[in-house]
């Protein structure tokens, strides 16, 4: 990698050749990745994407004008200290809002990379190119923002905000609340009626880490089976079984754990002191995502695991 002070005039402009071009083709992907759910962005990176070829065009020209028609490839990577940019892909899995703060960051960074980069170099020439280069993406961060505006005005964003909410919901909450209250509440009886059958920490650690795990492989299958996500929204079948899986698996450790304490007596009171929070955890998902009453909530989660809980002990003492 070469240091931007190594670097000519000549080859200065061609990075921002580059750079302009690699922006560009970013929010054009993000305009083509967000089209089916959000419209009304994609036309915003649409709108963003034209800014950048029109920079990109200027730079052409005035490189043409001053140096030939053959500009070198610079790029970003080949310089040491540039910014570095997410492929596309990468930030739309992080939802909308990813997506825009990462277009904003970009045009922050890209500011103040020229204007650091003017501030240190010593050729009138060069500085006043550095300098000009930054007083361009200031200015376009203000046309980003006036194009989100005229694109994106606050029913859009908010309707599109609200959409994004569901599908989180549908995509991760849901499946993750469901494999936590099985693994929780389900490996309940298996683990206490292993632990008070043998009155032995070791064995009921390994009954509770065979159920949390053969639990969270069947909870993930069948979620990932359920359907394709197509229809109900629900996304892709691979990460939703992937979720509602590890939250199964997380759901029947967490009162499996405390076993490894060898005297019998301190792991099933901390194990059930787990199993509590554990319950409580359940019931605050639920009110907080699902808008189903805080009291409701936490009676039918505690009543549930109460009667799982009783089984298994029963089962184990008899």
């Amino acid at each position: 990698m070469r240091l931007f002070k190594d670097l000519t005039e000549r080859e200065i402009l061609a990075l921002a050749i580059s750079s302009e071009e690699e922006d560009g083709r970013i929010y054009a992907d993000f305009a083509e990745s967000l089209r089916e759910e959000y419209p009304d962005s994609a036309r915003v990176f649409d709108d963003m994407a034209a800014e950048e070829s029109e920079h990109r065009r200027m730079l052409i020209d005035n490189y043409v004008g001053r140096f030939g028609t053959h500009i070198p490839l610079v790029r970003r990577q080949d310089v040491r200290g540039s910014v570095s940019r997410k492929p596309a892909w990468q930030v739309r899995q992080a939802g909308i809002d990813a997506v825009r703060n990462q277009a904003r960051q970009m045009e922050v960074d890209a500011s103040r990379f020229y204007a650091e980069a003017a501030g240190r170099s010593t050729d009138a020439g060069i500085r006043k190119l550095l300098g000009d280069l930054a007083t361009a993406e200031i200015e376009h961060q203000r046309a980003a923002n006036a194009i989100e505006a005229k694109r994106l005005p606050g029913e859009a964003r908010a309707r599109e905000d609200d959409s994004a909410r569901r599908r989180f919901l549908l995509q991760v909450v849901q499946p993750g609340l469901v494999g936590l209250m099985d693994g929780s509440v389900s490996t309940l009886a298996p683990v206490f009626a292993a632990a008070f059958a043998t009155q032995n920490s070791r064995d009921a650690f390994l009954v509770g880490i065979a159920a949390s795990i053969g639990a969270g492989i069947s909870m993930g299958f069948a979620e990932a089976l359920a359907d394709d996500g197509k229809l109900s929204g629900r996304g892709t079948p691979w990460l939703r079984g992937l979720v509602c899986g590890l939250m199964t698996v997380a759901g029947g450790i967490g009162h499996t754990l405390p076993y490894l304490i060898s005297n019998f007596w301190t792991a099933t009171a901390v194990a059930g002191a787990v199993t509590v929070l554990e319950l409580l955890t359940i019931a605050w998902i639920q009110w907080k995502y699902m808008d189903t009453p805080p009291v409701s909530a936490a009676a039918k989660v505690m009543l549930g695991g109460a009667l799982v809980l009783g089984a298994g002990i029963l089962i184990g003492s008899a």
